[in-house]
């Protein structure tokens, strides 16, 4: 369900990308109460089509008490509908429909090291995930690697510094320019696979690290994924986010396959079902839209995790995945989004 806020602040932070703040009323406080590293979906109408996109929350989460800070980080997108929008039209007193916090890259703070590696705009959610850990949890350690294209296009310098400031002994940070050099630090160039297998040991402990958390571009998670699992990180230990794809890795992107000659899908939906037949090609997202405009969605794209539903029967084949683990497959769980049935019959629990 969407609600209505208004923007309470905008913050210019490089020349394509900037901080937005949202006032939460009083009533819809714990509604909108979030851990550290979820996500806000949000939409608006433009020329008479609903635009929704999924931006992740840069603040610390809020005690049970204080009001929630919903501070979300926007970059531009060439050709990004509401990113434009966000940093050309978007003005303090605008009103931006909301659903409430999600997602499941997050940390609880506790105590033990936990590290990111993050690429642009991916140090959003590690952002909220750092300074609420650093800020909750004594005994806790964060590392942070972040690669950006140079120092003018780094987002949240300021909010980054100040942890380093704030928490000297407790907080290390390596940043990495792609197309810059620094004046001291590591060498320019891009973090691929062989650079973080040796970079990574130079830097601390692998192996005592309690959590990686990946955050960015497809390329650089993938890289980052591959070279934590070469210095022998288990996969529990790493958790990813995926801000951009555009066709994936061949191995990431499974072949799109034809419906059934005739196939059925029934859904569950707020606890309200219904059954529609599937139109050759669409997605079952797409299907349930097409009679439910309250289904849950954000990008399309196999990224966001939002169209996340349980296959009660039938199957079904995913084009991608770039947000569920392998223990949410296991357990039954699909992407709406991304999925194609294979069997005459499909049925999915959206509230599962």
């Amino acid at each position: 369900m969407f609600h209505p806020l208004r923007v309470r602040a905008i913050e210019r932070l490089t020349d394509d990308s900037v901080a937005v703040t949202l006032a939460v009323p009083a009533e819809l406080r714990e509604t909108f109460r979030y851990k550290p590293g979820q996500h806000l979906n949000v939409r608006y109408t433009v020329d008479g089509e609903e635009i929704r996109r999924s931006y992740s929350i840069c603040a610390p989460a809020a005690e049970a008490s204080a009001d929630p800070a919903l501070r979300v980080g926007i970059r531009l997108v060439d050709g990004g509908a509401f990113s434009t929008y966000a940093l050309k039209e978007l003005a303090v007193g605008d009103q931006v429909e909301a659903m409430p916090p999600m997602g499941r890259f997050v940390l609880t703070p506790r105590a033990g090291h936990f590290a990111a590696i993050v690429g642009g705009s991916g140090i959003t959610p590690v952002l909220s995930i750092a300074s609420t850990l650093l800020a909750r949890e004594p005994e806790a350690r964060f590392c942070l690697i972040r690669s950006d294209r140079t120092a003018a296009s780094t987002m949240f310098l300021d909010e980054v510094a100040d942890l380093k400031d704030r928490y000297p002994d407790r907080f290390q940070l390596v940043t990495v320019l792609s197309r810059e050099e620094q004046q001291a630090g590591l060498p320019s160039g891009r973090l691929d696979r062989e650079r973080l297998t040796g970079l990574l040991p130079a830097l601390l402990s692998v192996d005592e690290v309690d959590g990686w958390y990946l955050c960015g571009p497809l390329g650089l998670v993938v890289a980052a994924e591959r070279a934590l699992h070469g210095l022998g990180v288990g996969r529990t230990r790493i958790h990813q986010e995926i801000f951009h794809v555009d066709d994936g890795p061949a191995e990431a992107v499974r072949a799109r396959v034809e419906a059934p000659a005739h196939s059925t899908l029934t859904a569950t939906l707020d606890g309200r079902s219904g059954s529609w037949p599937v139109q050759d090609g669409e997605s079952l997202l797409e299907t349930v839209l097409r009679s439910r405009s309250d289904a849950p969605y954000a990008c399309k794209g196999g990224v966001c995790g939002t169209c996340r539903a349980f296959l009660v029967s039938g199957e079904v084949r995913m084009d991608r995945n770039f947000a569920l683990e392998p223990e949410e497959t296991g357990a039954g769980y699909v992407l709406a989004c991304q999925s194609h049935p294979v069997t005459s019959e499909v049925e999915l629990d959206f509230d599962r």
